[in-house]
């Protein structure tokens, strides 16, 4: 399945965050836009730049009023201890079956973990901009915050 792209509607989900909390979609658009990163694996070099720069921008997400969530294939406990030595603010969710993953399009063949791609899901539930860069995590936290100051515009 080929990658998500914008105009299409996010597909909705319920999955544990990294304290085993129930998260939907569904939900989180009904507080403002959504941007939905998703990453290889926990603990790993760029990942743990790419989460860490959507924590240091905190504030900024907080002033465009938008909120931010990653997702990955790890369990719910490799989510909750990277989120604790980290100290996110934002939920990481736990897609231990990939089917989020592959319904967004980002799932890796033989491999089943995520590629790094993120979306900007307005309250429709619309996407409204992908960012894609497997080695470059800095620019999805970055990217996706000028693109949802542009929803707000």
């Amino acid at each position: 399945m080929k990658t998500l792209t914008a105009g299409a509607d996010a597909p909705d989900f319920d999955l544990p965050d990294q304290d085993g909390e129930r998260v939907q979609l569904s939900e989180l658009v009904r507080k403002g836009p959504v941007v939905l990163f998703f990453y290889p694996a926990a603990n790993t070099p760029t990942c743990t730049k790419e989460a860490c720069t959507f924590r240091d921008l905190a504030s900024e997400y907080a002033e465009a009023g938008v909120q931010r969530v990653g997702i990955s294939t790890d369990s719910v406990e490799k989510q909750s201890g990277f989120s604790q030595k980290f100290g996110f603010d934002y939920p990481l969710l736990a897609d231990a079956d990939g089917a989020v993953t592959k319904a967004y399009g980002v799932r890796r063949g033989l491999l089943g973990v995520a590629k790094r791609v993120t979306f900007v899901i307005d309250e429709s539930r619309q996407i409204r901009e992908v960012i894609s860069s497997e080695f470059n995590g800095d620019i999805h936290a970055t990217d996706a915050l000028a693109a949802a100051r542009r929803l707000a515009d």
